[in-house]
């Protein structure tokens, strides 16, 4: 069983762009309680997540509603799309989680993303 509790980054993420990211780079946090949280490329977002089996479901996701430059909301538009269905979890390592749905994502474990992100 995959264990996601904790704070993961993006390493990468179909269709946007990581490198140089305003307010840093996405993250997501999983609390064990079926709570996540993060940033998804300029806002704060908030939910809750289900893992049965291999498959990854996101609830309904809350998020704040700043803009900014394009490729920043390129980001976020593409983090929001992909936990806006459920996706395949599989991890090539215990620090590594690839979801793979209606996009293709990469996040590496990392407790220390979300301080770096204000």
């Amino acid at each position: 069983m995959v264990d996601l509790a904790g704070t993961w980054r993006f390493t990468a993420l179909e269709g946007a762009e990581l490198e140089g990211a305003y307010r840093g780079t996405p993250w997501l946090t999983f609390d064990g309680d079926g709570q996540v949280f993060g940033l998804a490329g300029v806002n704060r977002i908030r939910g809750t997540w289900r893992l049965a089996g291999g498959t990854l479901t996101f609830g309904p996701m809350v998020s704040t509603l700043m803009a900014g430059p394009p490729d920043a909301m390129t980001r976020e538009q593409q983090v929001l799309r992909l936990v806006g269905e459920p996706v395949t979890v599989s991890t090539p390592d215990e620090d590594t989680l690839e979801l793979t749905g209606v996009l293709r994502a990469r996040l590496v474990r990392d407790p220390g993303a979300g301080d770096a992100s204000d």
